[in-house]
């Protein structure tokens, strides 16, 4: 029987208690859950989110996996003493998240919401008829799992979709490009741009003042990836000069924003704290049993982080 440990904040465990027995239930497995009294050297696998107590991972010696609860791996991929399997959290109602939630502000965007919804000052406009999906291009940076999500469905309902990722990947009804040259085609042609990449030293401030004069001028900005793809002066910067219309920032360098940051007062930011795409117990807690599964069966562990690359 293997013992897991559930290595996150105190504060998760109530959500996922009840979701993990269930999943193990359902896939068959008969696993002990790890307690204050049980020396790591017991451990066989780690569900693992940083926050909680767990920092050395030198001591779970029988380890056979650590299996994050978050898509995004940078805060412990970097950890030194971390020499078992990463896995990933590629959770299907995550995911799911995230495509609706670019959705419904690339169509923001795109059908010019904010005039009506903010703009009630009695004067009937009914001259302005926003294009079609297919007359707007719309680029998605990162393919990943998240990023070839939205790229599909937005490609589902008309919109030019470019997707730009580094290395060569291919999407139906998806234009794909890639590297140095890639990146400013798809920047040059992009209406609005949506970032959906990791953050590694290579994406860092990726969107700084010479790629955000790229983009056609007045072009919106969707940014639910990470809050260290954008340089925050040059964005502001881009903002003020008019280069960009608006941005939508749902990440940033530091969370919680703080209070003072320019990001809340300008007026073509808007600032949502994080909520474009949650991992749900239910289903992460699925993806955790089929992953221990698979592994006790001897099948290769699913969505391993690659050391190398960072996620």
């Amino acid at each position: 029987m293997p013992t897991v440990l559930f290595a996150a904040p105190a504060r998760l465990w109530p959500k996922y208690q009840a979701a993990l027995a269930a999943s193990f239930a359902e896939a068959g497995l008969a696993v002990e859950m790890a307690n204050a009294d049980t020396p790591p050297e017991a451990v066989d696998y780690i569900i693992y989110a940083p926050g909680g107590p767990l920092t050395d991972f030198a001591p779970y010696t029988r380890a056979r996996a650590v299996l994050s609860l978050w898509a995004g791996v940078e805060r412990i991929v970097g950890n030194p003493t971390l020499m078992q399997p990463l896995c990933r959290m590629v959770d299907p109602a995550l995911t799911e998240g995230m495509v609706e939630w670019v959705t419904g502000h690339v169509l923001r965007y795109h059908l010019g919401m904010d005039a009506h919804i903010l703009g009630q000052d009695g004067i009937w406009r009914g001259h302005v008829t926003p294009p079609l999906a297919r007359e707007r291009s719309v680029a998605i940076l990162g393919l990943g799992e998240l990023g070839s999500a939205c790229a599909a469905a937005l490609a589902a309902l008309h919109f030019r979709v470019t997707g730009w990722s580094r290395s060569p990947k291919s999407l139906p009804a998806v234009t794909c490009l890639h590297g140095a040259g890639g990146l400013r085609e798809a920047l040059a042609r992009a209406e609005i741009v949506v970032t959906l990449l990791p953050n590694t030293p290579d994406t860092e401030n990726l969107l700084n003042t010479e790629t955000l004069a790229l983009l056609p001028r007045g072009a919106r900005l969707i940014n639910p990836g990470r809050g260290s793809l954008i340089d925050d002066a040059a964005l502001i910067a881009a903002l003020d000069a008019g280069q960009l219309g608006h941005a939508t920032l749902d990440v940033f360098r530091t969370e919680p924003l703080p209070p003072e940051h320019p990001f809340w007062a300008h007026p073509r930011v808007t600032v949502t704290p994080h909520i474009a795409a949650e991992t749900r117990p239910a289903s992460a807690a699925q993806v955790i049993a089929e992953n221990i599964a698979r592994d006790l069966s001897g099948l290769p562990l699913n969505h391993l982080v690659d050391r190398a690359r960072g996620y």
